[in-house]
């Protein structure tokens, strides 16, 4: 019996591709390339080396240091710059920038979506590997969740598919993993993470290729999970 649903964020409530578009244009357009070109390639290859590091530590599980930490210092070595280089770009470009334009890019109907799920009497809430409150404040979605929760905090400490995030969700609502609803983007993360602990699973978008060892729905648009909490609410 579901009694609340936990959501990732990136890719999940909004759609990516558009976003990166727009992040290209906004790169292309900044001031300070017409007077330092040669910077872009130094700030592309930074960005592109932090995301290739974030997605090596998923397979680290829990980490033994913090990974709001590890995540700056091993790409910074890994791009050859200085670890504040590396939290500065991050900060502006993958964490600050972005936010304007998620209002464009949010899944269509997200919010009355969230609404009926609320009237339902389901709990909500939002965890992600990346920082939650800026990115659901930016939606207009964050008045609707009860629990934020992102992956580099030190209770926490590991990205997906380690399964602590979501098992956390589940400690601050005092529900077990079968009342909760994960619902995410990635088959190999998002699936993976839930099927660890039990818990039942939505992936929203990706391909219907997807292998699938660990058991999840798939849904067509975000719409769909009313349809699955009406299922809910009928095995009450």
């Amino acid at each position: 019996m579901i009694q609340a649903v936990l959501f990732d964020v990136d890719g999940t409530l909004y759609h990516q591709p558009p976003l990166r578009v727009l992040m290209a244009g906004e790169l292309g357009a900044a001031s300070w390339i017409r007077t330092a070109p040669w910077n872009v390639p130094r700030l592309w290859r930074m960005l592109s080396v932090f995301r290739r590091v974030r997605e090596e530590l998923r397979t680290l599980g829990r980490a033994d240091q913090p990974l709001d930490r590890l995540q700056y210092t091993r790409a910074a070595e890994r791009a050859g710059v200085p670890v504040i280089d590396m939290e500065a770009a991050v900060e502006e470009w993958i964490y600050t920038r972005p936010l304007k334009y998620l209002p464009r890019v949010v899944r269509s109907g997200m919010a009355d979506v969230l609404s009926a799920l609320d009237a339902r009497g389901l709990r909500l809430g939002a965890f992600s590997d990346y920082p939650v409150a800026e990115k659901l404040q930016a939606m207009g979605l964050r008045s609707k969740m009860s629990l934020e929760l992102e992956a580099t905090a030190e209770a926490i400490n590991a990205f997906k598919p380690h399964p602590r995030g979501l098992e956390m969700a589940c400690e601050r609502w005092g529900l077990p993993p079968g009342d909760v609803l994960y619902v995410g983007d990635r088959v190999d993360v998002d699936a993976r993470a839930a099927g660890a602990l039990g818990m039942p699973c939505a992936i929203v978008g990706g391909s219907s290729s997807d292998p699938a060892p660990w058991p999840y729905r798939r849904l067509r648009r975000m719409q769909d999970l009313l349809e699955q909490a009406a299922d809910s609410e009928g095995s009450r």
